[in-house]
Order: C-alpha cells, then sequence, then structure tokens
C-alpha cells in the first residue's frame, strides 16, 4: 500500500476567513469517498493572502501549489489527480493538463522566491503546533546555545547584530536589554507587545498563529539574558486564534521542559503567560500596556522611569515587539554576523512588510532593509487591486505619513524614512488609488486619534478634536481666504501636538495630516504650489 499524500491546508484566521476549514473538510471526505489515502496537515500561512484557500500536495519533487481554493472546487481537484501529479501535468495520467487553480512548486512562486525568509522561513511550511516539525526545521538551536553563554555574551551578541524595535521606535534591543540586565532587582519581567493595532499591520499575527514557538523561544532567550523569570505576552483581543495557537503552544513546551522550573535541566526558570488585551488602540504604547497588565486602565504613564528600571510591577522590564524577539533565536543560532549582513546603514537584518489596501497582491513579504516601495507596490503588490493609478501609500499605521508617487523610490531603512518626515513603524503598507480624497482621509486621522486616546495629555485628547473641527472648516469651501487662514491653524495645532503630546499618539497624528496637506493640497481645495 503506498504512503499516504501529505495534503497541507493553512489554519491561520485569514485563510479561515475565506473557507479553509471547509476546503479542508470538502478534503478529508472527497479523499475518503475515492478511497484515496492523505495525511492532511494543517500549516500556517505563507503570506500570499491574494490566493487563500491555498492548498498545498507534497510530490516526489516538491510541495505544488493550487489557489484560491473554494469548496466546490475540491472534487475537480480529484478528478484532475492533484494527488498524484496528474493535475499539474507531469504525471499520473498520460496527457494530463494543468488545473487551471494550479500555481506551481510554491518555493518558486515569484512573490515567495524573491523574498529574504528569515523570521517567515517556517511559516506556511510546518504544523504550527507541532514541536517535532518545529525542532526539526531548526527550532530551539538559538536557546540551546544561548545556554552555554554568559547573560552579558547573550545580550553582546543581539547589540552587535544591530536588531532594532519592530514596533515603531526602532530602538536598538541590545540597549534596551543591557539597561534591564544591569538594573538592580530580585525580580525582572519581559513583556511581548502583541496588541498589533495598526491598519494594514498582521506579521505579528502570522508569527503567533504560524510559528508559536519561534515567539516563545524568543522570549525565553530573553529571559536568560537579563535574568528575568517570568514573561507575559499582551495580544489583542481580536485575536482569537493567535492567543488559542499561543496557549497551546506554551503548553507544549511546557510539557517538554522548554518551559517552567527548569528549562532543559539546567535549573534556570523561565515561565510564560499569554494576557489578553481589551481592544484599545493606545495599550500599543508600552506604558499604557504595562497599566494594562496591572489590572488598570490603559493610560500612559510619564517618563522617567524607564520601563526597562521600573515597568510592570514597578520591576526592571524588557519590552519588545513580536517581531524583534521572533529574530533572537536566529540571531543566537546562525550568529550576529549573519543576521547584520542583510540589510543597509542601522538599518539590519530583515524587515516584514504587510501590503494592504487597495493592492492586486496583498500579503506578507520579508525583505533586508533596502528594498523601495516602488519595488514593493508593483514587483510584489502587481499595482492597485483596481486598475487605477496609485495615489498615495501610507506606511507605519494610522499615524504615519502619506508617501506620494515622487517619494517611492525611497529605499525601505529607517533613517531614510525619517529623512522624509515618515516612519517605517510596523512595516505596514497600506495602498489608495487615485479615486482617494486625502483630506478625507487627513480627518479620520485626527478622529482616529480623538476617539482613541487615552485623555491624559491636553495637546493629544483636545488638540485632535479641534483639528477635525479646523479640517472639516477647510472641507467646507468657505473661501480661498478662510481656507488659508484654517491651514495656518492646522498647522500650529500639529506643531503643539507633535512637540506637547505625552506619547507617540497624539505626537504622530500630525504625520498623515501634514503629509496629506503638503503633498495633495487640491484636495484641500487649495491651489497646487
Amino acid at each position: 500500500m503506498s504512503a499516504p499524500v501529505r495534503i497541507f491546508v493553512p489554519r491561520d484566521s485569514a485563510a479561515l476567513a475565506v473557507g479553509a476549514d471547509e476546503v479542508a473538510a470538502a478534503i478529508v471526505g472527497e479523499a475518503r469517498r475515492r478511497g484515496v489515502a492523505i495525511d492532511l496537515v494543517r500549516n500556517g500561512t505563507r503570506g500570499m493572502l491574494w490566493l487563500e484557500t491555498l492548498v498545498e500536495v507534497e510530490l516526489a519533487d516538491g510541495r505544488h501549489g493550487y489557489g484560491p481554493v473554494e469548496p466546490e472546487d475540491v472534487a475537480g481537484l480529484f478528478d484532475a489527480g492533484f494527488h498524484d501529479g496528474a493535475a499539474t501535468g507531469a504525471g499520473g495520467t498520460a496527457g494530463a493538463t494543468p488545473h487551471r487553480l494550479l500555481l506551481g512548486l510554491v518555493e518558486a512562486i515569484p512573490y515567495l522566491a524573491r523574498q529574504d525568509r528569515l523570521i517567515f522561513a517556517r511559516s506556511g511550511v510546518t504544523d504550527p503546533l507541532s514541536l517535532h516539525d518545529y525542532q526539526a526545521h531548526g527550532g530551539y538551536r538559538g536557546l540551546r546555545a544561548a545556554l552555554g553563554m554568559a547573560p552579558e555574551a547573550i545580550v553582546a551578541a543581539v547589540t552587535e547584530s544591530g536588531l532594532r524595535g519592530r514596533g515603531g521606535a526602532a530602538f536598538p534591543t541590545g540597549i534596551k536589554w543591557n539597561t534591564v540586565l544591569k538594573a538592580d532587582g530580585a525580580q525582572k519581567y519581559i513583556v511581548c507587545n502583541a496588541d498589533e493595532g495598526d491598519s494594514g499591520t498582521f506579521a505579528d499575527r502570522i508569527v503567533m498563529e504560524s510559528d508559536p514557538f519561534l515567539l516563545i523561544e524568543g522570549m525565553t532567550i530573553a529571559g536568560f539574558a537579563v535574568g528575568a523569570d517570568k514573561g507575559y505576552i499582551y495580544v489583542r483581543s481580536e485575536y482569537p486564534h493567535a492567543i488559542a495557537a499561543l496557549e497551546r503552544a506554551a503548553g507544549l513546551a511546557r510539557a517538554r521542559g522548554f518551559l517552567g522550573p527548569d528549562v532543559l535541566g539546567t535549573g534556570r526558570a523561565f515561565e510564560l503567560e499569554v494576557r489578553k488585551g481589551a481592544g484599545a488602540y493606545i495599550c500599543g504604547e508600552e506604558t499604557a500596556l504595562l497599566e494594562s497588565l496591572e489590572g488598570k486602565r490603559g493610560v500612559v504613564r510619564a517618563k522617567p522611569p524607564l520601563p526597562a528600571l521600573a515597568g510592570l510591577f514597578g520591576r526592571p522590564t524588557v519590552i519588545n515587539n513580536v517581531l524583534s524577539l521572533a529574530a533572537v533565536p536566529l540571531i543566537l543560532d546562525r550568529g550576529p554576523a549573519w543576521y547584520r549582513d542583510f540589510g543597509m546603514g542601522r538599518s539590519r537584518g530583515t524587515l516584514p512588510v504587510q501590503l494592504a489596501g487597495n493592492i492586486k497582491r496583498g500579503g506578507l513579504i520579508e525583505l533586508a532593509f533596502g528594498t523601495t516601495l516602488r519595488e514593493i507596490l508593483y514587483g510584489y503588490g502587481g499595482g492597485s487591486a483596481s486598475g487605477r493609478p496609485i495615489k498615495a501609500v501610507q506606511v507605519g499605521g494610522p499615524l504615519g505619513a502619506y508617501l506620494p508617487e515622487s517619494q517611492w523610490d525611497t529605499p525601505l531603512d529607517y533613517e531614510a524614512f525619517a529623512a522624509l518626515w515618515a516612519v517605517l513603524g510596523h512595516g505596514g503598507i497600506v495602498v489608495h488609488d487615485d479615486s482617494a480624497d486625502m483630506a478625507k482621509l487627513a480627518r479620520y486621522a485626527m478622529e482616529f486619534c480623538a476617539i482613541e486616546s487615552c485623555g491624559k495629555c491636553t495637546p493629544c485628547r483636545i488638540g485632535s478634536t479641534r483639528g477635525v473641527e479646523v479640517i472639516d472648516k477647510i472641507r467646507g469651501g468657505e473661501g480661498a481666504g478662510q481656507a488659508a487662514r484654517q491651514v495656518v491653524l492646522l498647522r500650529d495645532l500639529c506643531d503643539t501636538m507633535l512637540h506637547g503630546s505625552l506619547c507617540a499618539m497624539g505626537g504622530m497624528t500630525p504625520y498623515p495630516v501634514l503629509s496629506a496637506l503638503n503633498h495633495f493640497p487640491q484636495d484641500f481645495g487649495l491651489e497646487t504650489p
């Protein structure tokens, strides 16, 4: 009897949203009806979201993809012999022609093949909740290497790698860790900020759903590096599948000795807890997140003291984003020089770009720093989904600047974007075609701030409300003179918010507003300079 055919159907929430469970059930039912032996694996996502549900079949020459697959397509796939290679036109039935949904060898699809997959190397390849799969593909090698190093050496390796925070501020991870390592305190904590609230971002979710052991390993290494024996993952409540995957993975890791009071028999402890956020955007700010973790209202803390010295429950605390922590096992396994060789300038390693909005091929793209926006938009994204010209691109979440075409040849690099008065942030890119009203989008930024502000500081709380009113007056068409006076007022208001707000919530709201005003004045009814 021949071995069962391995068929992969993703289990991440993006695939589930378009019917992956139904596709999987149809494949199992159809195989049973036809007497075909299969081994159905629920893998993570490859990040090619426009192809979901992406079904893969493992054949002698590799994994062949079909997509997007609907439940009603399954019988036809079996008729074509997708399980024995006939549907590829290369095997099985003589003279067979490729099935219409055939994508070829998945690893050879240009969108995927041209990426620098470091953090997402396992995503879509393995069963996310299989410790065997994780270790077979290099998992826990970084932790095992760290166990043979002094804490100072672990911190030095992370520092040497050039890793910076991927949550928006791009602060050097090694400096933060070194501060916590040297801080006095019998109790220290590792906190993972998984409150991924920016528009157009989903890389954190993909890590948690498609490779949760990677995050757990990274947090464990961080704990050993700074002397922390307890970690918390703060996940937004809108990610139920990520929460379930993390809790299950943590339980499996604990049962196998990768978490607990005696990690891998070393006598060193590290425990992990998953905490659910309540949906407040402001809790993506690290001090508001700490307040929420402590059971309080999510309100921004004044700094100093820094969380590295007085963070969770007043103890020294490392707070890092999911992507920052997920890079750590790779650095410890392959070495800091290997990681540093990706990227440019002070932006080292890779940036997981999330392409969303009005784009033909939206999804996750992991590339070394230095690729241009234009290459992302057209080389990977394929242009707008509407077929109309792309007008503006917002990078860095709802408080990121809108970039016009004249700036799309800028390399993806923290300092290059800062020179444009823009931010890379979490790597989210949202695309708008030429039908977009930039004045309306600028108003939305102010309204978003007004709704999501924690209310602690006046520039953010009141400034955003006044900002909505001023933009409404500009858009109201009260005459060129009146509009010009309101524009002056809007710029002054943005300056106050930029320099007077307690955190980046109010401090970054001017970015989308002023970039829209500067680059697209015609949408405000103003004359083009």
